[in-house]
């Protein structure tokens, strides 16, 4: 009985989940639908490889999916193929047992494909780093064209990166995608 009461206490003290700003979304949708038919002329398939998470990110990335942001909005959706993808976003600290099965992701997609690298471990190995498990960041992987910072970064962070590298890379679909840092979004 103890533990629901504290369990109640802490859930009472829990902020209010934060609302997606209607204009906000509206913008967005707008410009990642003129950036993905200007690239590939149809909407965006993401293949998600976690390789060594806490799931954070994976909860946050999952979040995008859900009825207050809908990613399937702006034109981005999952699959479970790497060979129906256009971009592969990996979150996690690069495991060593991961790196394998990530390399074969990146391999089975046809080109050009963008690599998004989602949290604070899957860019530097995060506070991870300095384990032997770790093999570092995703870009110890593949190399990377985006690099998402945050532990974990929000639902809204997460669109508004993938809409800035769609948009740098709507261009011409042939050419080899415009690498993203941070300090570039």
């Amino acid at each position: 009985m103890v533990w629901k009461t504290a369990l109640n206490h802490i859930l009472s003290k829990a902020p209010a989940p934060a609302k997606a700003d209607p204009a906000q979304v509206k913008d967005l949708r707008a410009r990642l639908a003129a950036a993905s038919t200007t690239k590939l002329g149809r909407a965006l398939a993401i293949r998600h490889v976690p390789a060594g998470s806490c799931n954070g990110c994976e909860l946050e990335l999952r979040a995008t999916q859900n009825l207050i942001h809908d990613l399937t909005q702006y034109g981005l959706s999952f699959t479970p193929s790497p060979r129906h993808a256009d971009i592969l976003l990996i979150t996690g600290v690069a495991g060593r047992n991961m790196i394998e099965a990530a390399r074969q992701a990146r391999a089975a997609m046809p080109d050009p494909v963008l690599v998004v690298a989602l949290g604070d471990c899957a860019i530097d190995g995060g506070v991870f780093k300095a384990s032997p498990a770790v093999q570092g960041g995703a870009d110890t992987i593949t190399p990377i064209d985006l690099f998402i910072p945050g532990c974990p970064p929000t639902p809204t962070q997460i669109i508004q990166a993938l809409l800035t590298l769609i948009e740098a890379n709507a261009l011409d679909p042939m050419k080899k995608p415009r690498r993203l840092r941070a300090r570039d979004l």
